[in-house]
């Protein structure tokens, strides 16, 4: 994975085991990345784009 900032934590994620990358699941335009600690502690992330707000 290169390096690409978390959409949550603005930390950039590089060679982070437990981080995802993957395009809004509303809009499909923009990509999300979230870090390991943003996931394993459910942090809410906004698609600038749509405003999607996730997870749900």
């Amino acid at each position: 994975m290169e390096s690409k900032l978390c959409s949550v934590t603005k930390k950039t994620v590089y060679n982070d085991p437990g981080s995802v990358r993957f395009l809004c699941p509303e809009c499909g335009q923009h990509e999300i990345v979230r870090s390991k600690e943003a996931r394993v502690n459910a942090m809410r992330y906004t698609c600038p784009n749509c405003n999607f707000i996730g997870p749900n």
